[in-house]
């Protein structure tokens, strides 16, 4: 299965996908990565927090914006180098989350491509960051 190639990218492109937080997702995200910090994992305890109630890993959202660059824009085949985030909100149980990746620069000597990212809950930003990916050529 084959993504995107580089010619096939333009300044201002863009992708989402939505995902609805559900608590067999934290509860296998911290399986998985060894997080078990209770505020994601412990209502009392974390009824305790600012946040009154359990929220999802960070990570767990950015990993949403992992999906639509491996699977949509640019999609499989892409090799992601970077990613810059910044946590803005908690995300909740039962919370649907967008994630959206925009192209906003083309290297075309390198292959590079940098998007602006973006996971959302209701219209207002949770995560926002940049990523630069990797992006193969079409074969001459």
């Amino acid at each position: 299965m084959q993504g995107l190639f580089l010619e096939d990218l333009s300044v201002g492109q863009s992708a989402e996908l939505v995902r609805t937080v559900a608590e067999a997702d934290i509860v296998a995200f911290a399986a998985v990565t060894g997080d078990a910090n209770p505020v994601h994992l412990d209502a009392a305890y974390a009824a305790t927090t600012s946040f009154g109630e359990r929220i999802a890993h960070g990570m767990l959202s950015a990993g949403y914006i992992s999906a639509v660059l491996g699977t949509t824009l640019p999609g499989p085949g892409a090799i992601y180098l970077s990613q810059s985030l910044k946590f803005k909100r908690p995300v909740k149980i039962g919370d649907a989350v967008t994630a959206r990746a925009t192209v906003t620069e083309i290297d075309e000597a390198k292959a590079r491509v940098t998007f602006a990212t973006v996971c959302l809950v209701n219209g207002k930003p949770v995560v926002d960051g940049e990523a630069v990916v990797m992006v193969p050529r079409r074969a001459a």
